[in-house]
């Protein structure tokens, strides 16, 4: 039991210095979620459960027009499965790595985002972590963070007067922030270099957010060819 205790405490000690910039970006992000929930006529219930369930920030600050709006619900499926499409991607490259025993195994796929997975999927672990442990505390405080920032976003935003313009670039600085920390631990940039270039052709040419799923699949498609050759050079890790 003693032994476990340690394995636990060794690996949230491991994962909580790399969620702080996620923490950051979370918070003040939900902060402006549950603001805009409270300003839009919601209990703070409504961002803390929603942020707890749902834990997908595009498609939470959707669903209050959905709330205000008619009812309907295949709307509301379809707009979700477009926004969250990305997702399908991420699962299929954590594959290998999401296969452990046990219940964690299930709270990992659930509580997938971006931030998560940007740092499951690359995590230098150090020798002596439990690597399960190390990504369930990842997901989980996470997870806390955004539900935090909802909560209380839900509870004082009617105290909370400020202007919230531009607010949405705090992720686009956190994706940032977590690209170039990968790009300074890689000795070879060949995937890095690769998601990048395949980014920007695809932006070339679907222009605006359409570019994002055709990029996706060129580059899980050019890393699915490429992996021995990378992995050679040392350039996929």
């Amino acid at each position: 039991m003693t032994n476990q205790k340690e394995v636990i405490q060794k690996a949230f000690k491991a994962a909580f210095p790399v969620t702080v910039p996620i923490m950051a970006g979370f918070t003040f992000l939900g902060l402006a979620y549950g603001i805009y929930m409270n300003v839009s006529g919601f209990s703070f219930l409504y961002p803390m459960l929603m942020s707890l369930t749902i834990f997908a920030g595009s498609a939470e600050f959707v669903t209050v027009s959905w709330l205000l709006g008619p009812f309907a619900p295949l709307k509301a499926l379809l707009l979700t499965l477009m926004i969250n499409a990305r997702h399908l991607f991420y699962g299929l490259s954590m594959l290998e790595k999401y296969n452990i025993p046990g219940l964690k195994k299930y709270y990992l796929i659930f509580g997938m985002c971006d931030e998560s997975f940007s740092i499951n999927c690359t995590a230098d672990i150090p020798v002596g972590v439990d690597k399960s442990w190390y990504m369930f505390f990842v997901t989980l405080l996470n997870h806390l963070y955004w539900v935090v920032g909802a909560t209380m976003g839900g509870l004082f935003g009617s105290l909370i007067h400020f202007n919230t313009q531009g607010l949405e670039f705090v992720m686009t600085a956190l994706f940032v922030v977590l690209f170039l920390e990968q790009w300074m631990k890689e000795k070879h940039h060949g995937s890095s270099l690769l998601g990048l270039g395949l980014s920007v052709l695809c932006l070339t040419l679907f222009r605006g957010a359409n570019f994002i799923i055709p990029s996706m699949c060129l580059i899980l498609g050019a890393l699915a060819l490429l992996q021995k050759p990378l992995e050679k050079v040392g350039g996929l890790q």
